[in-house]
């Protein structure tokens, strides 16, 4: 009998929860399916855009169909390895202190989704921390395409959508911005391009599917609501008001503070542009640590509001905490207590009324602690030089 990572002593067992059905998918595309509504697996049709295909498919080659689980769980480990090396980097240009740092690799949850359970959420949030790191080092079209290809993997990333844009709009000169977001635009169609002249609606009601109807039986955040209202339309529309209560809360207040101007006054200011020093100026207060709380922030504030939170969804929470505690004013201590209540909570499984209570607990903390912890951050912090940026052809015109 091989040895594999589920009869070798001293492994943690491999949990097959999608892998096979990602094997599925992958198979029937290179088989020459192209109808997106026809592709399905063990665990239902096919919910992720046309990247995700991609890289399993990869995957399905590398591993024999994915019948080589060990070697499928070497390559997570390295991609883990990879993408927590950016995150580091996109903490230390956000200059977070050191202390915070061990909790980037003390989660048994993230592990497990990378090593044990091999989702594609491992690959979304790679792309995430990418485009935090290329827009930390101001090159918006290296950032605007890894968050194309972020959202391309799996639409969660749309979460981050508004805090993109807020930060495009204020980086760079309007007719540059657009000219990033139709690039992003370009990443989608060319990456759903092979579906598209066989059943173009169907793709995009499958890969970009709002309508989804989640099962109580899942859910990690809302276990402590009954059944009827966790399902109950008044719930859900709750939740979606909310989540844009809290966008507006934050662009209002925090967000648009490098453009000193007011949501009303920014909006016009996009029908009449600043002059091009004003632009300069306006872009160089864009610091690396605004970027990053800008967009841990739109996640954080997507993931509070989620109607239903699984397991694998911890992979965009456990890198954000850190930093957003931080960025929230709480004492080193209080740090570590609300991460390691958290990471407890995501270990219970199944769900439980108090997990789920600590779960949506630390996220609501999170949310409210950074907007509060931030309300005197007049983005203070040293900005790039000018005549730093104006070597790099990323720089505003």
């Amino acid at each position: 009998m091989p040895e594999t990572p589920e009869t070798r002593p001293g492994f943690l067992l491999y949990t097959e929860i999608d892998w096979e059905a990602y094997m599925q998918q992958a198979s029937q595309y290179l088989n020459g399916e192209r109808d997106y509504t026809m592709i399905k697996g063990g665990t239902g049709p096919l919910v992720y855009p046309a990247f995700h295909v991609y890289i399993y498919s990869i995957l399905y080659k590398v591993t024999d169909g994915g019948k080589n689980i060990l070697l499928a769980q070497a390559i997570f480990s390295w991609l883990y390895l990879a993408i927590l090396t950016v995150v580091m980097a996109c903490y230390r240009k956000a200059r977070a202190p050191p202390y915070i740092f061990p909790l980037l690799v003390l989660s048994k949850r993230l592990h497990s989704i990378f090593l044990l359970r091999l989702f594609n959420d491992c690959f979304a949030v790679g792309f995430l921390f990418v485009t935090i790191y290329a827009y930390q080092h101001r090159i918006w079209t290296v950032g605007s395409v890894a968050y194309s290809f972020g959202v391309g993997t799996k639409m969660s990333l749309l979460l981050a959508g508004p805090a993109v844009g807020t930060i495009l709009l204020q980086a760079l000169p309007l007719r540059r911005a657009l000219s990033a977001a139709f690039l992003m635009a370009q990443v989608q169609v060319t990456i759903a391009w092979p579906f598209i002249p066989v059943n173009p609606l169907g793709y995009l009601s499958r890969a970009f599917e709002f309508s989804r109807q989640f099962l109580y039986k899942w859910t990690v955040n809302w276990r402590f609501m009954d059944k009827e209202t966790f399902l109950s339309r008044e719930f859900a529309f709750a939740l979606a008001a909310a989540n844009l209560g809290f966008l507006l809360l934050f662009l209002a207040t925090r967000w648009l503070k490098p453009s000193r101007k007011s949501l009303p006054g920014f909006m016009s200011a996009l029908w009449k542009p600043p002059s091009p020093l004003m632009q300069q100026q306006i872009s160089l207060r864009l610091t690396p640590s605004f970027v990053m709380t800008t967009i841990l922030s739109a996640m954080i504030i997507g993931l509070l509001c989620a109607r239903s939170l699984h397991y694998q969804f911890y992979a965009y929470i456990a890198w954000s905490t850190p930093f957003l505690l931080w960025r929230s004013g709480l004492h080193p201590i209080a740090i570590y207590g609300v991460w390691a209540a958290q990471e407890w909570a995501w270990n219970v499984y199944p769900s439980t009324t108090a997990s789920s209570m600590v779960v949506v607990g630390c996220l609501f903390l999170q949310v409210l602690g950074v907007w509060w912890g931030t309300r005197d951050d007049l983005v203070e912090e040293s900005s790039p030089r000018i005549d730093e940026i104006a070597e790099s052809q990323e720089y505003v015109d």
